[in-house]
């Protein structure tokens, strides 16, 4: 165990580094930025949005609008877990051409091992990802079809359990998994870098982390 971890130390460190800058970003923004603004991110102004807009669709009936939101928002993200189906299917199919492709790829990797079994793990930790997206993609999708059936139910009927509250509740819940899977296609950046060398899939970590600071904040009112 120790001779695997001297011998892929610059592979290993650049994993951990990358990983943990996009983690401790995550963590500082959610622990620590959202709480002393609650509307500091995106997503906290789009889930307040889906609240009042279900709210008005509830009370007013506007059936036909509300059905044409969701059909969007569930063909995006079909279109995106279809996608990730085929990301893998092609990560897989680069695994039958690993020694000729490692090598290829490795001779960029000046910090990093390039023994391709390390090849497959990459890829292995690639495919991984994908299936993340895949399956937040998908649970999306079952989210957003149960949020279609509760938006039917007037307001005025009182129901003890699906109340305004509680359908949006459901549909910020699909827009959560929504917002996982694209957090994943995000770490395929880095990912995809790690296959080049470890010292490229730090630097893309750096620039993921900027490009994510700048998308997450909400702008100001007079942006």
């Amino acid at each position: 165990m120790l001779t695997l971890i001297t011998a892929y130390h610059g592979e290993l460190l650049g994993f951990v580094l990358s990983f943990g800058m996009i983690a401790a970003y995550h963590l500082y923004l959610h622990w620590y930025l959202m709480r002393h603004d609650p509307h500091y991110t995106v997503q906290a102004i789009q889930a307040e949005a889906r609240r009042h807009w279900v709210e008005s669709v509830m009370r007013d009936k506007r059936d036909i609008m509300a059905v044409q939101t969701l059909r969007n928002s569930t063909m995006a993200a079909t279109f995106l877990a279809s996608t990730a189906v085929l990301l893998i299917m092609g990560t897989l199919s680069m695994s039958e051409h690993g020694g000729d492709m490692a090598h290829a790829l490795h001779a960029l990797n000046i910090l990093g091992a390039v023994d391709p079994s390390l090849w497959l793990l990459k890829l292995l930790a690639l495919v991984i990802d994908l299936f993340v997206a895949f399956f937040a993609f998908t649970l999306a999708i079952r989210k957003f079809n149960h949020v279609g059936y509760l938006l039917n139910i007037p307001a005025e009927l009182h129901h003890p359990i699906i109340t305004p509250q509680y359908v949006a509740d459901y549909l910020n819940r699909a827009a959560r998994y929504y917002s996982t899977g694209m957090r994943a296609y995000y770490f395929t950046v880095p990912l995809l870098f790690w296959l080049f060398g470890p010292h490229l899939m730090v630097l893309s970590s750096l620039v993921l982390v900027f490009v994510l600071h700048r998308l997450d904040r909400a702008p100001d009112s007079g942006d």
